[in-house]
């Protein structure tokens, strides 16, 4: 059965909706995990730690897809609501056109500052020169990454998430099999698995921009855009949050790293690599429902169906409670099976890696919840509240965790420094759930 926006939803049809958008975060990080494995184990332990080093820089330089994405569908969605097609179809443009000039703009500037950024952040010797080899080729698909972050969120506002699942699918099994030729075949060592990476985005962006250039049967074309600078902004302000997570954790991620060269060196950098990749997985279920979620909120907002956003809020809470305690048992049960995989080879680097997983998953029991209200308010075009929560969430409660953790309980500190986080960030998230339940109708 079709499933509109506007149609209320169950639990059963709340989860149907957004089980495409979650499976397509997770293949997403699936294959992010795949290219992780096939580095750790075909071209070695300090090309896999050089990867997750300049990785965060990557991910901040593309984080503005997800600002446009998550801030223009929010607010395409409430234009549909609102019943102004025409209108949203040149929202839809406007956002699609200001990622790609974006993306040209920010390449050419990685390209000219990868190096001396990665020397700067303590990359030396064989471990800059590989963060430079991977860093310049990624960059070069930066643009349709951009795209790849817009056209997710998009998907779901366009009523047509299975097609962004089967374009993910697509990026991924590509970035698979190109990780597999490149690098274990051909033996093009870390190049070529930036070759793989940079493939499958291209994939990811390129895909969906012909989609919505063509006649098709979405709720959604793009075709001449609004010209509409106060609405851009509002778009980017509401979709701050969304930048700010990407932004925060790049740069907690940094933190991370910093700390762990001082205590474990290249092995405590490879550690966090593996729980991050595998970290990856469990969380991509929460972003996922979020994503899935977000634009069927934004359309009962604009439409003022209050008794709706009730019950989407309910039941959201519902199956992100249920969600929490399996992600986090399993998490706990998977970790050293998934640590095996990656670094197996090396039993000390295995039970570094192993025993912190661990202690990192506890924080599945609380980010979930978090994840989901910095979304609910991007969808309700709260951005300032989003962005609080996320930037709470993902920098200012981690930096003083990381760095005042392991002064007591030394690595551990590390690992358990997200879930002090979590906790920290929970209750300023109930505090603004509580604050706006009247003013959004939401509870």
């Amino acid at each position: 059965m079709k499933i509109q926006l506007s149609d209320h939803f169950t639990c059963k049809r709340l989860l149907k909706f957004v089980l495409p958008s979650v499976v397509m975060m997770i293949f997403t990080s699936i294959y992010c995990v795949i290219d992780g494995l096939f580095v750790s184990n075909f071209v070695g332990k300090t090309p896999f730690a050089a990867v997750n080093f300049i990785m965060p820089v990557l991910m901040m330089m593309s984080a503005l897809g997800f600002m446009i994405g998550s801030g223009g569908s929010a607010i395409t969605a409430k234009t549909l609501g609102e019943g102004d097609n025409a209108k949203a179809n040149g929202v839809f443009s406007l956002m699609v056109y200001t990622a790609i000039i974006l993306g040209i703009i920010l390449t050419m500037v990685g390209q000219l500052a990868l190096r001396p950024l990665s020397a700067a952040l303590g990359a030396e010797g064989e471990m800059l020169e590989y963060c430079v080899s991977y860093g310049r080729i990624i960059l070069l698909a930066l643009t349709p990454f951009m795209l790849q972050n817009v056209f997710q969120s998009y998907f779901v506002t366009a009523a047509k998430p299975h097609i962004g699942l089967a374009v993910t699918v697509a990026a991924g099994g590509a970035n698979i099999v190109g990780d597999y030729l490149f690098i274990a075949v051909f033996k093009w060592g870390i190049e070529g698995a930036a070759l793989a990476t940079a493939l499958s985005q291209c994939i990811g962006g390129l895909v969906p921009l012909f989609y919505f250039a063509r006649k098709n049967s979405s709720l959604l074309k793009l075709g001449k855009p609004l010209i509409d600078m106060k609405l851009l902004l509002d778009a980017c302000i509401n979709g701050s949050s969304e930048l700010m997570t990407n932004i925060a954790m790049s740069l907690a991620n940094m933190l991370y790293n910093y700390q762990l060269m001082k205590i474990a060196g290249e092995d405590g950098v490879a550690a966090y690599g593996v729980i991050m990749y595998a970290a990856y997985i469990f969380a991509a279920i929460y972003i996922g429902f979020s994503i899935g979620s977000a634009p069927v909120t934004s359309y009962h907002y604009g439409a003022k169906n209050h008794g709706e956003l009730k019950n989407l809020f309910a039941t959201s809470l519902k199956i992100l409670a249920a969600a929490a305690v399996i992600i986090t048992l399993l998490s706990i049960l998977m970790a050293g099976r998934l640590t095996k995989i990656f670094v197996g080879y090396d039993q000390e680097l295995y039970e570094m890696t192993s025993h912190g997983f661990r202690l990192y998953s506890m924080s599945f029991l609380l980010c979930g919840f978090n994840i989901y209200a910095s979304s609910l308010f991007t969808a309700l075009g709260n951005g300032a509240v989003s962005a609080a929560i996320s930037f709470l969430r993902t920098l200012l409660f981690q930096v003083i965790s990381v760095l005042i953790l392991p002064l007591i309980l030394g690595i551990n500190g590390i690992w358990l420094a997200v879930t002090a986080a979590e906790v920290m960030a929970l209750a300023v998230t109930v505090t603004f759930l509580i604050k706006y339940r009247n003013k959004y109708h939401y509870a």
